[in-house]
């Protein structure tokens, strides 16, 4: 099963100074169809979503910042953490809850200097090796995966289950899987005891987006 978590309650997703990465909705406007991306997150929060990284590409800061501000007002309403995918600069002109890094963005400690010892600084991990470094820079949790193939991300690096497990259980801070999962293995990826599934298509793609939050989170309970 997950990690240790209360029972979820829709007055907010930060438990004292443990946030519930159980559920973390990754975003992707491509999946819409032209919808609303600020009520599209509204209705994945009411399903169970416990945690928001907005992830945008090829547009510009401007913009960026624009829809980061738009679905922090959301956020903000349902005490979810908004996390910014790459961008310090913008996680900290809206004032996110955090920023998560991949390989090729800033390091985790240049990103502490900017954003201050208060924000979340996540960052993706495809091996151990690469975790345990991660942790020591100072990372709050890792996104490691891809754990199945995955449309969204097609340069994602590939790890097993058993890795997974192995990474889980040499690091200290909380590990979230990403990669493919849906609500028909996000199950067996719970069996590994990390803290949270990361998930875009699983629910940004289908057509009753608060339905299939809940039918995740409830999946994840029930694991």
């Amino acid at each position: 099963m997950l990690g240790n978590f209360t029972e979820h309650s829709q007055g907010g997703k930060i438990m004292g100074n443990k946030l519930d990465y159980r559920l973390y909705l990754v975003t992707d406007r491509r999946w819409l169809s032209g919808g609303d991306l600020a009520c599209a997150v509204e209705q994945a929060i009411q399903g169970g979503v416990t945690i928001v990284q907005l992830r945008e590409k090829g547009i510009s800061s401007r913009e960026y910042l624009q829809i980061a501000v738009s679905v922090k007002e959301v956020t903000d309403r349902y005490r979810v953490p908004l996390i910014i995918n790459d961008r310090t600069d913008i996680a900290f002109a809206c004032d996110a809850a955090g920023v998560h890094l991949g390989t090729d963005d800033l390091p985790v400690a240049v990103a502490r200097k900017i954003l201050g010892t208060g924000k979340i600084i996540g960052a993706s991990a495809d091996t151990l090796r690469e975790a345990l470094m991660l942790e020591a820079e100072g990372a709050d949790y890792l996104g490691v995966g891809a754990v199945f193939p995955t449309d969204t991300k097609i340069d994602a690096g590939r790890i097993t289950l058993e890795e997974l497990t192995q990474i889980k259980a040499a690091v200290k801070i909380p590990v979230v899987a990403i990669g493919g999962i849906n609500a028909e293995n996000a199950a067996k990826v719970a069996k590994t005891k990390i803290d949270g599934i990361a998930v875009a298509s699983a629910i940004m793609a289908q057509k009753d987006v608060r339905q299939a939050a809940r039918h995740l989170f409830e999946t994840l309970n029930a694991s």
